[in-house]
């Protein structure tokens, strides 16, 4: 699939009529191949531009702040979407991050990776200096007050 998946709803044809015409089976199957074809991909409530909800907004943060390229899939114009992504990742809750086809986990695993730094292995981006830091244990040099008032 093609980047339009970063602003566009990637399960429905570009009509807005088609969504609710897509049968339930073929939808199935969009929304497979859309995890299929996509590296990195979030179903989210809204787009990445304009989040409809807090922990998309969080999600979209994380994977903005990391720099690794995601499709994303806005799965309010048709509430079947988010009954077959449930179906397909067996997770109830919005927003769903996949990588490489797999289930990543909701806004607070991604958080919670973010906050560990585990989010950058699982994107497969290099970690920046400071979470290297963090991760290999050495610590980063105490900060040295000068005192010019006396």
């Amino acid at each position: 699939m093609s980047d339009e998946l970063n602003r566009e709803t990637a399960v429905a044809a570009a009509d807005e009529t088609t969504a609710a015409d897509v049968p339930t089976t073929t939808l199935h199957e969009a929304i497979q191949s859309a995890i299929d074809e996509n590296e990195v991909i979030l179903f989210m409530k809204g787009v990445p531009d304009a989040p409809a909800c807090g922990f998309s907004a969080r999600a979209v943060s994380v994977l903005e702040h990391v720099g690794k390229p995601f499709a994303a899939v806005n799965i309010l114009p048709d509430p079947r979407i988010r009954q077959e992504l449930s179906a397909i990742s067996g997770w109830p809750t919005i927003p769903q991050l996949f990588v490489n086809g797999e289930l990543v986990g909701g806004a607070d695993i991604i958080a919670e990776m973010y906050e560990d730094g585990e989010i950058y292995d699982t994107l497969g981006v290099e970690r920046p200096a400071q979470a290297a830091a963090v991760e290999t244990g050495s610590e980063p040099q105490p900060l040295k007050i000068e005192n010019l008032l006396s």
